[in-house]
């Protein structure tokens, strides 16, 4: 009988893509989401609709909050799991920094509910959707696992900062749980078959979606947040990576999880840093459009340059991200030439 296993924010941008992964390595998935980010259908996600399609399945989803705790105790005594991959939870950068007390009340007391009904119910594997965030500035490049964190700079960093400390300490006390920490670094792309992608609610925070949305003439103009970096051209340098290289990684680390590892810390990221105009060009090249851009201030919160040292993914996980910038760039806009305002709910602002 497949393992079951638990995906909170399953609805969610890499949750869904993951599920997707999940399904097609054996396992079987159910589903929770809250709806703060996955578009509905009905009584469920639509990026869940289109992968029962695709894959000619169906799902186990339940409509749920983990700040519900009670709701939470049900969904597990109705459920053996063997496993949680946990990604719920609010993700944006600038809008941590305007609302820094909502980010610390959702996204840890979330996690600390997840955890205790875990360890009540003896589920003792997790999954979690940690961020490179929890670098900070970074003080080398590229960044291994080895590198500080905690010097974050902005309030969503430090509250996934403050869950991995969590899990940690919760780990060194009960000696029979085991937790992979997946520090991504920044994902793009969508499913090859363009029927689930980033779909952002309202304006989009990260630069790949607006992007798309300038050349498919949804959004008239991108703001490129400062050109004054010390980088090759003066805007900021991230290491992007396909989500589907990304989801990947997450069953890699669900394997792992089999051979009792305690916790660990792995990076999923490519090793390569792009700069905003080259992700432009890119893009450019891909949808035959031109994207126009505006120099605009440094966003409170970002960083000059980020990218990783994914050797020990490689090593122990034997993970390694496949897809190039050029199929990155290709699958995301397939996702946003067949949807061009996101999922079909009026999603559009």
């Amino acid at each position: 009988m497949a393992e079951k296993v638990l995906v909170t924010g399953g609805g969610g941008y890499i949750g869904s893509h993951c599920v997707v992964e999940l399904i097609e390595a054996g396992y079987h998935p159910v589903v929770v989401d809250n709806f703060s980010n996955a578009v509905r259908e009905g009584d469920v996600p639509e990026s869940i609709r289109r992968i029962e399609k695709f894959l000619d399945t169906s799902i186990e989803f339940h409509e749920l909050d983990l700040l519900d705790q009670p709701g939470l105790e049900k969904l597990f005594k109705k459920h053996s799991f063997s496993a949680v991959m946990h990604f719920a939870g609010l993700k944006a950068v600038g809008e941590s920094v305007e609302q820094p007390l909502r980010y610390y009340r959702v996204n840890l007391t979330a996690s600390m509910n997840l955890l205790e009904v875990m360890q009540a119910h003896k589920v003792h594997n997790l999954v979690f959707s940690s961020s490179a965030t929890v670098y900070g500035d970074p003080q080398r490049l590229p960044i291994d696992e080895q590198h500080p964190v905690g010097g974050c700079t902005n309030p969503y960093g430090q509250s996934k900062y403050f869950i991995e400390e969590m899990i940690k300490d919760h780990c060194k006390a009960e000696k029979d749980w085991n937790a992979m920490l997946l520090r991504y670094f920044n994902p793009i792309g969508a499913h090859s078959s363009g029927l689930i992608g980033e779909n952002p609610q309202g304006i989009p925070n990260n630069l790949l979606p607006y992007v798309a949305q300038v050349a498919v003439g949804r959004r008239e103009c991108l703001s490129v947040y400062g050109n004054d970096y010390d980088t090759l051209d003066g805007t900021g340098v991230r290491d992007y990576i396909h989500v589907v290289d990304l989801a990947k990684g997450h069953i890699a680390a669900l394997k792992k999880l089999k051979d009792g590892c305690g916790c660990k810390v792995y990076n999923l990221g490519t090793g390569t840093g792009y700069s905003v105009l080259q992700m432009v060009k890119a893009m450019e090249k891909t949808s035959g459009k031109e994207i126009k851009y505006k120099i605009a201030a440094r966003r409170e919160g970002d960083i000059a340059s980020c990218y990783a040292d994914p050797r020990l993914a490689d090593k122990e996980l034997g993970w390694k991200a496949k897809f190039d910038l050029e199929r990155m760039c290709e699958d995301l806009w397939r996702w946003q030439s067949k949807n061009p305002t996101g999922f079909p709910d009026g999603t559009a602002s």
